[in-house]
C-alpha cells in the first residue's frame, strides 16, 4: 500500500461581480490529493494521511478522495478551517494568488497525533507545503526519518512561495527531506528557484551522494531526466495539445510510482539497480500520464488503460 502525507485543500476562483458581492468557484486541491487520487486511478492501493477540516469545504474534500477509491482512515478530522488558495485575475489576464491557511486544518497535526500505518504499507510519499508548515511539517519530517529503514520514501519538495516566501527555509527543508528519501522527484521549476547557481546534474549528484537512490527532474514540454548512481536517461514529452498543466506534476509522480510497483523495484536497492533502459521506459510512462492530464482541464488524472 501507498499513503500520501501531506495537505488537501480548496482552490477558489474569484469570478464575475454581482450586485451583493463576488461569485466563487472552489476545486478540490492540493498537490498531495492529487497525487492520492493519481495513485488510486491507476489502480495501486492507496491511503491519504493528512489533517482535514470538518467544516463544508472538508466535507466535500473528504467525499471526493473516497469516491475515488482512496482509503481515508488516516484522515485526521478537526475543527480548525479548510485551507482556501483564492486566485483571481488582474486587467491583463495575469492570476494573483492569495492563501489563507494559517491555523487551518492540514496544520494541525503533530507527532503525538500521526495515526499508526497500516502494516501493508511499502511506500510513504510526501510533498509540497505541508512539509514546511507547522505543526504538521515537523510531525511529517518525524514521520519520514522514523519509517526509512522499513519503508520506500518519495518526496516532491512542490515549492509554494505563496505559502511561505521564505527560499531558505525551502532550502533548509529540501535538503533534510532529500537525506530522508530513496526517490526524489522535483521539477526544474522548483530546482531554479532553490538552487540557481546549479544545473539539475549538479543538484542530482549532490542528492544521490546524500543517500537518495533515484532523482527525477521533470521540464515541463522539455521532458524529464533520472539518474541512479549508476545510469542516467531522458525522455521527451509526447506531442499533445496543451489545455492546461495543472496536476501534471501531480501525475508525473503517481505514474512514478505505479511503473516501479509494477515492476518490482520499489526498494532503494531496485531502485539503485535500474539501467539505462529501466530509467528510460519509467520516464516515458510517466511523462505519457501527465500528457493525458495536460490535454484535460484541470487535475483530471489518468486511468491505467488509458496510459496503455
Amino acid at each position: 500500500m501507498f499513503v500520501v502525507c501531506g495537505e488537501a485543500l480548496m482552490d477558489v476562483y474569484v469570478g464575475a461581480s454581482t450586485p451583493t458581492g463576488l461569485t466563487l468557484d472552489a476545486r478540490i486541491g492540493g498537490s498531495p490529493l492529487n497525487v492520492a487520487q493519481g495513485l488510486a486511478r491507476l489502480a495501486r492501493p492507496v491511503a491519504f494521511l493528512a489533517g482535514l477540516s470538518t467544516d463544508a469545504p472538508g466535507e466535500r474534500l473528504l467525499a471526493s478522495l473516497r469516491a475515488e477509491g482512496v482509503d481515508t482512515s488516516l484522515v485526521l478530522r478537526n475543527d480548525a478551517p479548510s485551507t482556501l488558495s483564492v486566485v483571481s485575475v488582474d486587467a491583463n489576464g495575469v492570476p494573483r494568488y492569495a492563501f489563507h491557511g494559517n491555523g487551518a486544518a492540514d496544520r494541525q497535526i503533530t507527532t503525538d497525533t500521526l495515526p499508526a500505518l497500516p502494516p501493508a504499507t511499502r511506500v510513504l510519499q510526501f510533498g509540497s507545503y505541508a512539509l514546511a508548515v507547522e505543526p504538521v511539517g515537523s510531525a511529517l519530517r518525524a514521520l519520514a526519518a522514523r519509517e526509512r529503514a522499513q519503508r520506500l520514501i518519495a518526496y516532491d519538495p512542490n515549492v509554494r512561495l505563496n505559502v511561505d516566501p521564505d527560499l531558505m527555509h525551502w532550502r533548509t527543508v529540501v535538503e533534510q527531506m532529500v537525506s530522508l528519501a530513496h526517490l526524489v522527484k522535483v521539477s526544474d521549476e522548483d530546482l531554479g528557484l532553490l538552487y540557481p547557481a546549479e544545473t539539475p546534474e549538479q543538484v542530482a549528484a549532490r542528492w544521490l551522494a546524500q543517500g537518495a537512490a533515484l532523482v527525477a527532474v521533470t521540464r515541463g514540454g522539455q521532458g524529464a531526466s533520472a539518474w541512479t548512481r549508476a545510469a542516467q536517461a531522458d525522455a521527451p514529452s509526447p506531442k499533445t495539445q496543451v489545455v492546461d498543466t495543472v496536476g501534471a506534476g501531480d501525475t508525473f509522480q503517481a505514474a512514478l510510482l505505479t511503473w516501479l510497483d509494477e515492476h518490482d523495484a520499489l526498494t532503494p536497492e531496485a531502485l539503485s539497480n535500474l539501467d539505462t533502459v529501466s530509467l528510460g521506459a519509467l520516464l516515458h510512462f510517466a511523462a505519457r500520464a501527465a500528457a493525458i492530464t495536460c490535454s484535460r482541464r484541470g487535475a483530471d488524472m489518468p486511468r491505467r488503460a488509458e496510459i496503455d
